[in-house]
């Protein structure tokens, strides 16, 4: 019986020609992680350079997550449209352009919009890079290349502080944290140039650009209301701006489901994320998102402006979650890629993660730094088990054709996540912090005018009594940002509880089981054959 899967030899490729592949597309990867990171040990003294708010200062994170998580679907469809060399290219150019604007900026809107630019981009290269990984890698051996991928998220994710800080604390200033990306992406579009060489089929292309403004502008109206509700110099929380922008974003967002069932290609297509493990998948990196986000963010605006630390050592104090994240991305994909099991390390990944945020949110601004540094090492793991496996799990259950699809439609979420627990969180802890330092500073008998004590961000022309109040005041605010995390972090290990593992398949796309007595990978569906992984003997080869 001579057989092997009509679909295979081409698509097979050794282990050599799979990581020159991965070269171009991991330094592309790593320099959109590190632009997105890297300003947040910078943002303290931009703000104060830009005088800006806190509420400025989560917007500068949002306006880019936002433009990422809006763009990731459409670059997705993309993908799966047209060729996707070309759409990652076209993703650093737009990335430089973005970065030197935002290092040009001279003012907090037209630092907003290149950032907004940047997160188009990063869109691009998130979701372009997980789709080009899901047609050349089967998965049952993409858990070590994620891994890779998963290591260079984790050190451009925590990295990226530690280099922004020691920029702005250099002759270089902050305005360099933009513009030093700019290199790094020429680098990775030549690299791209050379080493990444895949096969494209070329379709129809038709994109669902009303999906796309509906998709936008409802999460959009969304997160501004959330970021200025219950503010005095805006609106309550409830008011009739309040039910403006909430009616209005629930109604867009209700007619892109609606648009989203009938169009052709949808933008979201509902027959993929309605499935039973996308579905959770999604749900627990919405979770997963705004941990992320929301801890890295806050973390070096707590160990500046509470602790005191320079831009510089605070981006040392990222290290441990730098560590943690690393070794729990890389150690849990080589594990999967061995064994072909991830739900373990999924649930083990959503224990840690609830865990590391509920101990950080013990800290205040006496808490001693190697505890800190503790509870973000055990932050770092779980974020790391969790990330790339998520889309693993995802990209298993469907066709190579729908992979672009189905791994931005993750990274959507997740990114959506991000985006909303910044806006949320940053806004907790503004009103938190106005809270706290207006009665610190009426228990010292210094009179506060309007409220206003938690809106600024410079500290430093403050006087001695006053800006001791306001980092105790910050300090003990961000323990409130991470015990809401950890709550909400309880949502990912619910979801992925009730994920059913499916063993990784050793072919890139579905292998469907066309003729009796053939052994095929996966039926259909995507569920294994009765005799498992000795069914896919034939393509072991395609591994190595």
């Amino acid at each position: 019986m001579s057989s092997q899967p009509p679909a295979a030899p081409p698509l097979a490729m050794t282990h050599r020609q799979i990581m020159e592949a991965l070269t171009g597309l991991l330094a592309a990867f790593f320099t959109a992680i590190l632009s997105s990171t890297i300003v947040a040990n910078a943002l303290p003294t931009i703000m104060s350079d830009l005088h800006g708010t806190q509420t400025d200062f989560a917007w500068v994170i949002t306006a880019a997550l936002l433009a990422n998580a809006v763009t990731t679907p459409i670059w997705g469809k993309l993908a799966d449209l047209f060729n996707k060399k070309i759409l990652v290219q076209l993703s650093i150019v737009i990335f430089v352009a973005g970065s030197v604007m935002a290092g040009l900026s001279e003012t907090i809107p037209l630092l907003l919009t290149a950032r907004v630019i940047q997160g188009v981009a990063m869109g691009g290269l998130t979701a372009l890079a997980q789709a080009i990984i899901g047609t050349m890698i089967p998965p049952r051996d993409r858990g070590k290349y994620s891994g890779y991928m998963g290591g260079v998220m984790a050190v451009g994710t925590a990295g990226g502080p530690l280099l922004g800080g020691f920029i702005v604390d250099s002759p270089l200033g902050w305005r360099w944290t933009f513009f030093v990306c700019v290199p790094l992406a020429v680098v990775a579009l030549i690299l791209l140039q050379l080493t990444l060489k895949i096969q494209h089929v070329r379709r129809p292309a038709k994109i669902d650009w009303l999906g796309s403004i509906l998709l936008t502008s409802g999460v959009s109206l969304l997160l501004i209301w959330v970021s200025f509700a219950g503010n005095p110099a805006y609106y309550d929380w409830v008011s009739w701006q309040s039910a403006a922008m909430v009616g209005g974003g629930l109604v867009l967002l209700a007619l892109l489901v609606l648009v989203e069932s009938k169009v052709e290609q949808p933008i979201i297509p509902l027959k993929i994320i309605s499935e039973r493990t996308t579905a959770l998948a999604i749900l627990a990196s919405v979770a997963v998102g705004i941990a992320m986000f929301g801890s890295t963010t806050f973390l070096g605006q707590y160990f500046q402006v509470a602790r005191g630390a320079t831009p510089t050592e605070a981006g040392l104090l990222t290290l441990p979650m730098i560590a943690g994240n690393l070794t729990g991305s890389v150690v849990s994909g080589l594990l999967i890629s061995r064994t072909g099991k991830w739900k373990g390390y999924l649930i083990g990944g959503s224990i840690l993660l609830i865990g590391g945020l509920g101990l950080a949110g013990t800290m205040d601004h006496t808490t001693e730094l190697w505890q800190a540094g503790i509870f973000t090492a055990i932050l770092g793991v779980g974020l790391g088990m969790l990330m790339q496996n998520l889309v693993l799990a995802v990209q298993n259950t469907v066709r190579a054709s729908d992979i672009g699809t189905a791994s931005a439609s993750v990274a959507f979420f997740r990114s959506v996540g991000g985006a909303i627990g910044v806006a949320v969180l940053g806004a907790v802890l503004s009103n938190r912090v106005t809270q706290l330092a207006t009665e610190g500073l009426a228990a010292a008998g210094i009179p506060v005018t309007g409220g206003s004590a938690g809106a600024s961000l410079d500290l430093v022309d403050m006087p001695a009594p006053v800006r001791e109040i306001m980092r105790a005041a910050y300090g003990d605010a961000t323990a409130e940002v991470f015990l809401i995390s950890a709550v909400v972090a309880v949502v990912a290990l619910i979801s992925v509880l009730f994920i059913k593992e499916r063993p990784l398949r050793r072919t890139v796309d579905i292998q469907p089981d066309t003729k009796p007595g053939t052994r095929a990978d996966s039926n259909p569906d995507g569920q294994p054959n009765a005799d498992g992984e000795r069914s896919t003997a034939g393509l072991a080869s395609a591994r190595h």
